[in-house]
């Protein structure tokens, strides 16, 4: 249809609704990384529209880091955001400390990126010097090359989700042998006794011994012991991935890190204690101590008048639930009824899980409005897509947190054919909707960008940093803060640690939580008031895993971005018979008659996909790896769980909270089997455009 009627309908459903239903039937989504730009980011676009309509149903949290930004301020009173970007630099690293031990590992594949974009990027160097240094490294995770090989790492091939299970068996030994920090604990932490009556045994008749430990893990009883004594006796450095949070009870793995460290008294010393996220984004750990003093311009959202929000990863919940109770972080709420979802940018086809469940659950509301610039399953599920342009077809500014580049982001061709950019959009939709002057504030998309940057100026100078004006940014090319400008950043653990009277943690206590009062309190059985290993229901060790006897590692892909350019040469040469490509270990292969390059089905009683094989040994027996971001296509989009296949593991992952207290995404708890699939390969449709019908 035309532009103008597309927009007449658009304001139609959203008036509609509004008046029928109230603001409260209305969610904003638009999560996902469709923009760097400062004002082109799809997310603030959107936000600051529907504010101006009167508000919508927010989503907190995220995907990536859901569990944690539930715990950690229980633990350490900071956001989880915080805690990361003060994560021990590698500048550090190398020159306070002797061994790294990693788990989840240390992946280089994702030090290519960074929210809002990156300028730097040394990761790969940083590592190599630290290897130089004599730094020694062990990669504890079912999969090899999640540290690098130039690092030369020690190898501990864990059960997936057994990590806090391998934790306590060395936290035991520590305690057992004498070997854990008393003046550390006593002085900066509350809870410890408590904490050791359940890991010794002594609350519930098991000590959490490292026999007990290897049980669950997998790893012998005496390397766990040589490792506690090693931990004790050397400069070290403890790293926990953001993918160990995405699992059953994924506030444990991160409670349970801060325990050990505490056990271990390193935190606060530079290079020592814990780190949060390395290799998961390049700015956490390899940014150094010099980071911009300020924040960089962002187009301003309004206040949203509505109040509701769920926990990102329960939009499922909330859509088949309307009404319903959940718990989340100590209290009780109560899902909205939507009646309608305007989403720009982002794929939940791509970051959510049960993708079967999702599709039932989507198509509950009244309508659903799109802006995308492909033909994402988002899109094809939706009721009113608007074709958006690309970042190559609008003019923006880009800089990342943490980073110290500026970019300008010049417009390199028109917008193909009719596509329009989100701004265009939503002022269409606003001057219908009767606030045009409030959304737009009389500018244009150039004069945005401009005031952003004026914005960005202004801030900086506050901080004595000096940025040249527009005129010469945009003119410029790539604008590198100068770091002799930037302070080094004395990081709050280290303050603590200094003067803990002085500068005390945002906790109840003003300490460190080992055992926490207020998460007690809450009487949730999924999430004790100390960190614990809680049985699950999908792990290789529980009754589930005589069905489904693999453990799914649904990583991030080597190829491309998420699902961004899936439809890219470079994603597209890595599949196998046009499929996403999966590892398995040659002995889980050999017992199913599966041969490398084979066609395989993947299977639990929530889905199955098809994927191409890799055999290979750089993945441990019992556990199987299928990257996430393979475009979503039903064999019959019409037929409920259809088999997908092109290789999306969101067919078989699983739609639950990791607990009361965080709701976060627990995907990495996914249990499948596998069988070689015999029959014609179906035909991938992904990237082929739906038929369109011009309506005049």
């Amino acid at each position: 249809v035309p532009w103008d009627e597309a927009l007449d309908i658009g304001a139609e459903a959203l008036q509609r609704v509004r008046q029928q239903y109230g603001n409260e039937s209305i969610f904003g989504g638009s999560y996902g990384w469709a923009s760097a730009g400062r004002f082109h980011h799809s997310q603030s676009q959107l936000h600051r529209f529907l504010n101006g309509l009167g508000g919508y149903v927010y989503s907190i949290q995220s995907y990536s880091t859901g569990a944690a930004q539930a715990i950690l301020p229980h633990v350490f009173g900071c956001t989880s955001h915080q805690l990361m970007a003060q994560t021990p630099p590698m500048e550090d690293i190398l020159q306070h400390t002797r061994l790294v031990v990693s788990f989840g590992g240390i992946s280089m594949k994702n030090t290519q990126i960074n929210q809002g974009g990156i300028g730097d990027h040394s990761a790969r160097a940083q590592l190599q010097k630290a290897r130089e240094a004599g730094v020694k490294f062990i990669n504890i995770s079912p999969v090899r090359d999640d540290v690098a090989d130039f690092l030369d790492a020690d190898w501990w091939p864990c059960r997936p989700n057994s990590d806090v299970a391998l934790m306590l068996g060395l936290a035991h030994t520590l305690v057992t042998e004498d070997l854990h920090d008393k003046a550390f604990l006593n002085r900066y932490c509350v809870g410890f006794d408590r904490f050791a009556e359940y890991l010794l045994g002594q609350s519930d008749g098991q000590p959490k011994d490292a026999a007990w430990a290897a049980e669950r893990c997998d790893i012998e009883a005496e390397r766990i012991r040589q490792l506690a004594r090693r931990l004790a006796g050397e400069p070290c450095l403890l790293s926990i991935s953001w993918s160990l949070q995405r699992t059953e009870h994924g506030e444990q793995p991160y409670w349970m890190i801060g325990a050990l460290g505490c056990l271990l008294g390193r935190y606060g010393l530079p290079g020592q204690g814990v780190g949060y996220g390395y290799g998961c984004i390049h700015n956490f750990g390899f940014a150094g101590r010099q980071t911009l003093p300020f924040k960089v311009g962002e187009l301003p959202q309004g206040e949203n008048p509505v109040k509701t929000f769920i926990p990102v990863a329960r939009i499922a919940d909330m859509l088949l639930n309307p009404g319903g109770t959940y718990a989340y972080n100590g209290q009780t709420l109560q899902y909205p009824d939507i009646q309608l979802i305007h989403w720009a940018g982002g794929n939940p086809y791509h970051h959510h899980q049960d993708l079967n469940r999702l599709r039932q659950a989507w198509a509950k509301p009244e309508t659903v409005i799109v802006h995308d610039n492909v033909w994402t399953a988002t899109a094809r599920h939706a009721d009113i897509v608007y074709p958006a342009t690309t970042a190559l077809e609008r003019n923006d500014f880009a800089c990342g947190g943490s980073d110290t580049y500026f970019t300008p982001m010049h417009q390199v061709v028109e917008p193909y054919a009719e596509a329009r950019d989100d701004y265009a959009v939503f002022s269409g939709l606003a001057e219908r909707l009767g606030f045009a002057e409030q959304f737009t504030q009389g500018r244009t998309a150039m004069q945005w960008v401009e005031y952003l940057w004026q914005v960005t100026r202004q801030r900086s100078a506050e901080a004595d940093i000096e940025l040249p004006d527009f005129n010469t940014f945009w003119h410029g090319g790539i604008f590198a803060v100068d770091k002799s400008q930037l302070k080094k950043t004395e990081f709050m653990l280290e303050k603590f640690r200094a003067d803990p009277a002085a500068f005390p943690l945002n906790t109840p206590s003003g300490r460190i939580e080992i055992y926490s009062e207020r998460i007690a309190s809450f009487g949730y059985s999924d999430c004790l008031g100390h960190p614990a290993w809680l049985e699950k229901q999908e792990f290789l060790g529980s009754p589930r895993a005589q069905k489904y006897p693999l453990a799914l590692v649904s990583n991030q892909p080597r190829t491309r971005l998420h699902s961004q350019y899936d439809h890219g040469i470079t994603s597209r040469q890595s599949k196998i018979k046009e499929r996403e490509a999966a590892r398995m270990h040659p002995q889980d292969a050999a017992v199913r008659g599966i041969k490398d390059g084979d066609i395989i089905r993947l299977f639990n009683d929530r889905g199955a996909c098809l994927a191409g094989v890799m055999i290979s040994e750089r993945i441990r027996p019992g556990a199987i790896e299928l990257p996430t971001g393979a475009w979503y296509d039903p064999q019959n989009p019409a037929e409920p769980n259809s088999l997908e296949v092109h290789g999306n593991p969101n067919v078989l992952t699983r739609d639950a909270g990791t607990s009361q207290l965080g709701q976060a995404t627990s995907a990495h708890s996914c249990l499948v089997d596998v069988e070689r699939f015999e029959q014609a390969l179906p035909e991938v449709k992904a990237f082929k455009q739906p038929a369109l019908e011009t309506v005049e």
